[in-house]
């Protein structure tokens, strides 16, 4: 049988890029008009919309890729693109 691959997100570039931009999380925040609890999800690494990414972009001036990274995990929980030799 064939193994499921889940996805998993990381939002680590967003703090990098949030920090290099010198923006605290509260202005990040506001400049996006995003809700506490949406910020609070991105501090988890939870799925938030798109709308929520795109206003980011465009309050940071950068792509999608800039800020987020989709991780495939295997049903064990292991990274399947390290397992497969992919980076």
């Amino acid at each position: 049988p064939r193994k499921v691959d889940t996805v998993v997100v990381s939002y680590k570039k967003l703090w990098k890029l949030r920090i290099d931009k010198e923006m605290n999380k509260p202005e990040l925040r506001l400049a996006t008009g995003a809700s506490s609890a949406t910020i609070a999800r991105l501090t988890r690494n939870e799925v938030v919309s798109m709308d929520i990414l795109m206003r980011i972009c465009d309050t940071l001036n950068c792509n999608v890729g800039d800020i987020m990274d989709m991780i495939h995990e295997d049903s064990s929980g292991k990274n399947a693109r390290a397992k497969r030799g992919k980076k």
